[in-house]
């Protein structure tokens, strides 16, 4: 994993949009209608190619392939694991699922649909070796002539994938995350092994209490994120953390968010994550105030903060100045070189649910490298 040595890096986390050609197409897959499996194949190779490149015109450093070809940043994951059985719910309540929403007549006054939902009915095992072999084929293929640090493909955390599904085939949750962990496993070496750093995804770990807040007390909360920390690291058994990357967020949905829990109350236990960067949000508005925390919580050595800068729920393009301001915040607390600039979250994390608009993404990441350049000059002068 590339450092702030020189200069402020930039990245991002990982989901950009999908143009309506390949959505299109990614409906009619996750549908279960026909479509053009070779056609789709090659769109998503030329769609890679499109965003590495202009990844790299707007001035990011560490890339990724935008999860392009998948359906959300964890839903793809169903191609790939088996022991799941889709059934429809009926038994989903009206409302929202998250309490901060149920406070405010406008959002509880939706409804969830019924969902086709998977239940764990048997042993959990990886089968998706060609389809990552194929992520990692796409992007190795677009990197080819372009003027990038690093890249990174994404990946759901084991908490990310068990979240939310019922378990009707291992003795204990416990039991079923570890399974999940270990046919994960295979997903994280595939990326490492191909030279990539490996991005975890797991907003599970702060959006456990919103869900979960009217059941469980704060201590059996913090009981779920040592217990889904310890799952990750031993999903992460033998690979370099200097490779992995552990992106937490509060959900990219926007909401009052008043009922989030705070930084400072998971952080201790995200550190002990064997990982060379924790990737937190830093610029939306329930948020920004928490780089101080990293003044009392220390990195242990060889962890880096990448620090979201930019928010992926607006259409609003940041000033460079205010990226900056947000960037040096960071790197007075934990040193320039410890400190790389990204987004909150990814602007695609569910391919047909776009809160910010392609072009304006574009100007976004832009701005993003601007800013990035702004704090490069104040911080080496």
């Amino acid at each position: 994993m590339k450092l702030s040595k020189e200069r402020i890096l930039t990245t991002h986390a990982g989901s950009l949009t999908r143009p309506d050609d390949l959505l299109a197409m990614i409906e009619a897959k996750d549908a279960g209608r026909p479509y053009d499996e070779k056609a789709f194949v090659e769109r998503v190779r030329t769609e890679v190619d499109d965003v590495v490149r202009r990844q790299s015109e707007a001035g990011i450093d560490v890339v990724s392939d935008g999860e392009e070809g998948k359906s959300g940043f964890f839903a793809y994951i169903d191609e790939r694991l088996s022991g799941f059985e889709y059934r429809k719910s009926e038994s989903v309540p009206k409302g929202p699922r998250f309490a901060d929403m149920g406070d405010f007549p406008e959002y509880s006054e939706t409804a969830l649909p019924q969902m086709i939902r998977p239940v764990c009915t048997g042993p959990i095992t990886y089968t998706g070796a060609a389809l990552i072999q194929a992520d990692i084929d796409n992007l190795r293929a677009a990197l080819k002539g372009v003027d990038v640090e690093d890249a990174f493909l994404p990946a759901a955390a084991p908490g990310m994938v068990s979240a939310d599904r019922p378990n009707e085939y291992y003795s204990t949750r416990e039991e079923m995350l570890r399974a999940t962990a270990d046919a994960l496993r295979e997903e994280y070496r595939a990326i490492v092994e191909a030279g990539f750093v490996l991005q975890l995804d797991a907003p599970d770990v702060p959006m456990v209490w919103p869900r979960k807040m009217r059941e469980w007390s704060k201590e059996d909360y913090l009981k779920e994120v040592d217990l889904l920390v310890e799952v990750t690291n031993y999903s992460l058994q033998g690979i370099p953390p200097e490779q992995v990357r552990f992106h937490v967020c509060w959900g990219n949905y926007e909401a009052p968010h008043h009922y989030d829990v705070e930084i400072r109350e998971i952080a201790p236990a995200l550190v002990r994550l064997n990982a060379g960067a924790l990737y937190v949000e830093a610029a939306n508005p329930r948020h920004e105030h928490e780089w101080s925390v990293w003044k009392d919580i220390k990195l242990p050595d060889g962890m880096a903060l990448i620090a979201g800068v930019i928010d992926t729920k607006t259409n609003i393009v940041e000033h460079p100045d205010l990226v900056a301001e947000r960037i040096i915040r960071f790197a007075n607390v934990v040193g320039r070189e410890n400190v790389i600039a990204g987004t909150d979250c990814g602007f695609g994390t569910m391919a047909n649910r776009r809160r910010v608009f392609p072009s304006v993404q574009w100007a976004k990441l832009k701005t993003l490298a601007d800013g990035a350049a702004i704090a490069s000059r104040q911080l080496w002068q």
